[in-house]
């Protein structure tokens, strides 16, 4: 997530871009002093920033973006402030069954910047649980494409490819979660070898219920299913 120095800095620059197209359009009469009253408020965020304070950095270019979409709102003068693109976040896993802990992964990712989820090939699956996936790659990829939280998923490599797939979707972060402590030494030994700037971040802890995962629901649908079966019928 972007730090109050990087932010204040960032707000800055936006300001001194957009007061540069306003000066030279040159709004007319009483609604000027408006903008040189957003100057001025640039010029304090400016020598806040120099001196370390950043929070107050930040508050006095806020005052200067309202002024400034004040009178754009009110047609006075065109605004428009430059776009900063968020940061690629790389999830992986199997998805077999969707449960809390999935999308407590999911929205901290969101919280982090633009969600990009690789989902397990049933090969790879196989391989790493010595069983085939409940559901189907392309099902498990089809139900975290409609997670609101997910704004690309893609199905991983055949075979797994760590390597390749981060040269592929070029993340920023690498998010993992508390569980994937397999997959944590070769995606950072992966960052290492590719001489990479990804950060590699570990949830600590699942959420709700310590015990809540796919395999320990798998296992309580079973023990469900041989409880409903007729005496005689149970192993």
């Amino acid at each position: 997530m972007e730090d109050a120095p990087a932010r204040a800095k960032r707000y800055v620059e936006n300001l001194r871009a957009v007061l540069a197209k306003v000066e030279g359009a040159r709004a007319a009469g009483e609604e000027w002093k408006v903008v040189e009253l957003a100057r001025s408020y640039l010029s304090d965020a400016e020598f806040y920033l120099e001196k370390g304070d950043f929070v107050t950095s930040i508050a006095c270019s806020s005052y200067a973006e309202g002024l400034l979409d004040a009178l754009s709102l009110m047609g006075i003068v065109e605004v428009e402030w430059p776009r900063q693109p968020r940061p690629r976040v790389l999830v992986g896993g199997v998805f077999e069954i969707i449960h809390p802990g999935h999308i407590h992964l999911l929205r901290r990712a969101r919280e982090l910047g633009r969600v990009i989820v690789v989902v397990a090939r049933d090969s790879t699956v196989q391989r790493l649980k010595g069983r085939p996936p409940l559901l189907s790659e392309q099902q498990r990829l089809e139900v975290v494409r409609s997670i609101k939280y997910v704004d690309e998923a893609h199905l991983g490599s055949d075979p797994l490819d760590v390597e390749g797939t981060l040269l592929r979707l070029k993340p920023d972060i690498v998010l993992l979660g508390p569980d994937q402590g397999h997959i944590e030494s070769l995606v950072r030994d992966a960052v290492e070898r590719l001489g990479l700037c990804t950060r590699v971040l570990k949830l600590e802890g699942r959420v709700g219920d310590p015990s809540l995962s796919s395999s320990f629901i798998l296992r309580k649908l079973c023990e469900s299913a041989r409880l409903q079966r007729p005496l005689g019928e149970r192993a």
